[in-house]
């Protein structure tokens, strides 16, 4: 297993046990991808890269990935109540990882916008994880 796969798996299984996010989300809130009228309000996967980060004595990896959040209600408030959320839970998580150690995990960044396609509104949490 990669270590971009084993975090993913760690991220998905701390979001799956968050008891911030249960009230927050729609029943089978978390999924890899939006699905064509998918409950709302869910968190969807985004977009990762993974990038060698060795030095010259340690293998390394850097891992930036999204995860995106939307919300079908009138405003952005319940989007950035999960992504606030979302924030709690991951940032400097000590997530174990299978045949990988996670050095550190951070929100880089968090950016709400309203879907020019669906008209829903989308919130992307964006963090930075190093493993080893």
């Amino acid at each position: 297993m990669s270590a971009q796969q084993a975090l993913l798996r760690a991220i998905h299984a701390r979001l799956l046990g968050e008891p911030l996010l249960a009230p927050l989300l729609a029943a089978g809130g978390i999924r890899d991808q939006s699905m064509p009228r998918s409950r709302l309000p869910a968190l969807t996967y985004g977009e990762i890269d993974s990038r060698d980060y060795a030095t010259a004595t340690e293998p390394g990896e850097e891992h930036v990935l999204t995860l995106d959040l939307w919300s079908d209600a009138e405003g952005r408030a319940a989007a950035q109540a999960l992504a606030a959320a979302v924030r709690a839970s991951l940032h400097h998580a000590a997530l174990t990882l299978t045949g990988a150690h996670l050095v550190s995990l951070i929100c880089q960044g968090i950016k709400s916008r309203r879907d020019a396609e669906s008209g829903l509104f989308v919130v992307e949490v964006s963090f930075r994880a190093v493993t080893e």
